[in-house]
């Protein structure tokens, strides 16, 4: 290959640059706009989307026909929480606390994405979020790195399988945003990150490595600076930790535009620069930016840049490329006839209601829900009728397939139970709100389906505000009023202040975006044809002040209910609690689950033992239903400051009506670690103690010495 093909190897476009496009057309604008010729599209490496099977073959082949070499494209697109049948957001996957289920959701958004064309997904999305107002939350799996990166280990193996070469229908995953995306100053998308490398490797790694120990094949690089250089342009961070100390040897790829926003963060002067730094620090793909094309040759010619940085990108994709099989078959699954017959399969849609089933959190019940379907029932407010439930990042989806709440309600109730009335998420006319409590008026009961648009979250999604518009707060208060039961549904993709909701009404269920059947899947919750079962990956703040808020934080020198504190000198608010309004971990059920009383096997552990915990489990109600036993563990004493409680274990567990079973949790040496000041990685002797229960608050404390 010539220096001028190789380099176009690194640079990735949109379909719209390319011969064989939909919207082929539309080239000459594109190509004006990026200052690119048609021969660096000819050699480019990678597209970006595709509109399906018919395009993705019709843009190979062409690029084959036009290519010297004739190497062909390798397709990437942001398959998240599905391709064409759409799952709940991962936030929803994250609250099932089902890794079985995240699995077979990436294997069904592998398989549908195979077939129209795709060959590499950006995703998962392993960014530790701990501020709601970050519009992407609803890509993360939650607030703890342990639960994190057994679902980014899930997601990784539901794309690829166990052999990417070999199994079929499977797609290259990409891990992102390298490093610490989710810590955004603000909650304010591409701002800001500044922490400590002791902080980074405790809470904000552990989940990348986990996915790249899964064998993810690709990493994406992050809009922030880390450690005030832009993660793009970062060396020490891609260069010394991700590929020699990680030993990551596979493709890594900048986000849209990142290379070139080195010279808005202030660390380049011009593309030229952007060329430089990247390549130096190892991103082998630049996103839908020309700063390689225009300036890496010159850079090479003058010195500057060691062509074999060039070299070793260039053999990265090539490699990657061949994994896939696409000098052997260009196509690979692309197959327009098979894309018609999955996509969105009774199979696949099944499997997305179950997703939904099991991601959807009570919140609130004071003995309101389930619903009788003989009760006469108002479904009322901006998502009674709304097909906006598929949520952001949800890549072919069609909003119009998607199964509404009244559907499912209907489905169920008939429609002589059930009457509907609606209003614009962010406005609502007096006509509107004078059928909505009209249709109250005449029901038994009142179903209120509230929440954000998917355009109030997402990427560029962040709100300083985290309540649900002033609007919806008016309704539920007019709506509470009338005296009726009262029953809120949201649909949302972050945790809300629900100051206005929770209290107002009787029972809250939060269903968050769940996808392509998500109506029918809330209306069997509502109905009690199935229990409830999700729980909390992210907590619920009092108020957007109190941000951010997680369970696993650190206590101070001057905790609240300290024996020697003053009452007011101490770490806390005037106005609200320190805790937050719900906390990680929380959910509850029809069910009545009742803890016995948990025993340890033993007091003391060494490096060469186990600790077992067991504790009896009783469903005390009148319906099946299935608990997440939930196992913390404090560090009394450490050599740095220790969270409170941290997630090492959990269990979840389906009991019948007076069913017990008693779970039993072990508890090793290795479960202790943690960075210390010095990062090794290491337990310290000392002090601990173990907590269980159904969430990260409600526990049962025991102590146990870990002995040198």
């Amino acid at each position: 290959m010539t220096l001028t093909e190789k380099i176009a190897q690194l640079l990735q476009l949109a379909p719209a640059f390319y011969e064989g496009a939909d919207s082929a057309g539309q080239i000459t604008g594109p190509l004006e706009g990026m200052g690119i010729t048609e021969e660096t599209v000819h050699h480019a490496g990678s597209v970006l989307g595709l509109g399906g099977a018919e395009e993705a073959i019709a843009i190979q082949d062409a690029h084959i026909r036009n290519h010297r070499l004739s190497i062909p494209l390798v397709a990437m697109a942001d398959v998240i929480h599905g391709y064409r049948t759409i799952f709940p957001v991962p936030l929803a996957l994250g609250s099932s606390w089902n890794l079985e289920l995240a699995q077979r959701s990436a294997a069904i958004a592998a398989k549908e994405a195979s077939v129209a064309g795709i060959h590499v997904t950006f995703s998962p999305m392993a960014d530790l979020t701990r501020d709601p107002r970050w519009g992407r939350v609803m890509e993360s799996t939650g607030e703890d790195p342990w639960l994190n990166s057994l679902f980014a280990r899930a997601f990784v193996r539901g794309y690829q399988g166990v052999d990417l070469s070999k199994e079929p229908y499977k797609l290259a995953a990409c891990i992102k945003h390298f490093a610490a995306y989710g810590a955004a100053e603000g909650g304010r998308d591409y701002n800001t990150v500044d922490m400590s490398e002791w902080m980074r490797r405790e809470y904000y790694m552990p989940s990348y490595r986990a996915a790249l120990e899964e064998g993810c094949e690709m990493v994406m690089t992050a809009f922030n600076t880390v450690d005030g250089v832009p993660a793009t342009g970062n060396r020490r961070l891609m260069r010394d930790m991700l590929r020699d100390e990680w030993g990551f040897d596979g493709v890594l790829i900048s986000d849209w535009g990142a290379v070139k926003e080195m010279i808005p963060h202030g660390v380049a002067e011009d593309e030229r620069e952007c060329a430089l730094k990247a390549i130096e620090a190892g991103v082998d793909i630049e996103m839908m930016t020309p700063c390689y094309v225009h300036h890496l040759q010159e850079l090479v010619e003058s010195g500057e840049v060691d062509e074999a940085l060039i070299d070793e990108a260039v053999m990265r994709i090539l490699k990657l490329k061949r994994k896939l099989g696409l000098f052997e078959n260009p196509h690979r699954y692309a197959d327009p006839a098979m894309e018609r017959e999955i996509l969105l399969s009774g199979e696949h849609r099944a499997a997305a209601h179950e997703a939904a089933l099991k991601s959807c959190v009570l919140l609130k019940n004071e003995a309101m829900l389930p619903l009788s379907k003989t009760a006469k029932v108002a479904l009322i407010g901006p998502f009674a009728l709304s097909d906006d439930l598929l949520g952001p990042w949800s890549c072919m989806g069609v909003r119009e397939e998607a199964v509404t709440l009244n559907q499912g309600m209907l489905a169920i109730a008939g429609q002589s139970q059930v009457s509907a009335a609606s209003c614009g998420v962010e406005s609502m006319t007096d006509q509107e709100l004078a059928a909505m409590l009209a249709a109250a008026r005449e029901a038994d009961v009142v179903v209120l389906a509230l929440g954000e648009s998917s355009e109030m979250s997402g990427e560029a999604g962040c709100r300083a505000d985290i309540r649900l518009p002033g609007m919806q707060l008016e309704l539920v208060k007019q709506v509470k009023a009338l005296g009726k039961p009262v029953a809120v549904v949201l649909f949302n993709g972050r945790p809300l202040d629900l100051h206005g909701v929770l209290e107002e009404a009787d029972a809250v269920l939060e269903a968050w975006y769940p996808g392509s059947n998500g109506g029918a899947a809330v209306a069997e919750l509502l109905y009690g044809v199935v229990n409830p079962s999700g729980r909390l990956t992210m907590s619920f703040p009092h108020s957007v002040g109190q941000v951010p808020v997680y369970y696993n934080s650190f206590n101070t020198g001057r905790p609240q209910g300290a024996p020697d504190a003053q009452v007011r000198y101490v770490s806390q608010y005037l106005d609200i609690p320190n805790e937050p309004l719900l906390p990680f971990g929380y959910g509850l059920s029809y069910a009545d689950f009742q803890y016995g009383e948990a025993v340890l096997s033993a007091n003391e552990l060494n490096a060469d033992s186990k600790l077992q915990l067991s504790v009896r489990v009783t469903n005390a109600g009148r319906l099946e239903g299935e608990e997440t036993v939930q196992l913390y563990i404090r560090d009394i004493a450490g050599e740095t400051v220790r969270p409170l409680r941290e997630l090492k274990a959990f269990e979840k567990t389906a009991l019948m009506p007076g069913e017990s079973k008693d779970i039993v949790f072990e508890i090793t040496e290795e479960m202790l670690r943690y960075h210390h000041s010095d990062l090794q990685y290491k337990s310290d002797p000392g002090q601990f103690m173990v907590m269980v229960g159904p969430n990260s608050r409600d526990v049962q404390e025991l102590k146990f010495v870990l002995k040198a």
